[in-house]
């Protein structure tokens, strides 16, 4: 199974990659601290032809050493798959325990998640992550922050 998803990630990413050059970009900084951020880019976009009313969006998140995002949700109709691209991200959804994952490993959020741990695991190297949402379409706020 694990072999499964490390070739489903594979290919997604090389797929994904292909394409970005189709799909404009606009970057999303999240202040964490006084000067972490974390900054996401959308770089593919595409209906799904055969479920309607879905949508497939590919998200570039970067860390840079130190950065992180704020605890979060997202839509209760959005399901996350998350590839670490490079270096080193600590996540903790829901219940779970916060883990490391590092370049090459992955996981998800199921609809309605709470992700209240999600951070570059390195003070001196940054980390990038590949978010995949499975969405609504038409439905553009993808970050729910948490009350303060």
């Amino acid at each position: 199974m694990h072999k499964a998803i490390r070739i489903f990630s594979m290919v997604f990413l090389v797929a994904v990659t292909a394409c970005a050059g189709t799909s404009a970009h606009s970057r999303v900084a999240t202040q964490v601290g006084p000067e972490a951020l974390s900054t996401a880019t959308p770089i593919f976009a595409r209906e799904l032809p055969n479920v309607a009313g879905k949508s497939l969006l590919a998200v570039e998140v970067v860390y840079p050493p130190g950065g992180g995002s704020p605890s979060h949700r997202h839509p209760p109709s959005a399901f996350i798959y998350a590839y670490v691209v490079s270096g080193e991200i600590v996540s903790a959804v829901d219940d779970e325990k916060p883990r490391v994952y590092r370049a090459g490993e992955s996981f998800y959020e199921a609809p309605g998640a709470h992700h209240r741990v999600s951070r570059n695991a390195s003070r001196t190297k940054s980390a990038k992550l590949l978010a995949v949402f499975v969405k609504n379409t038409g439905k553009d706020e993808l970050v729910l922050p948490d009350p303060k």
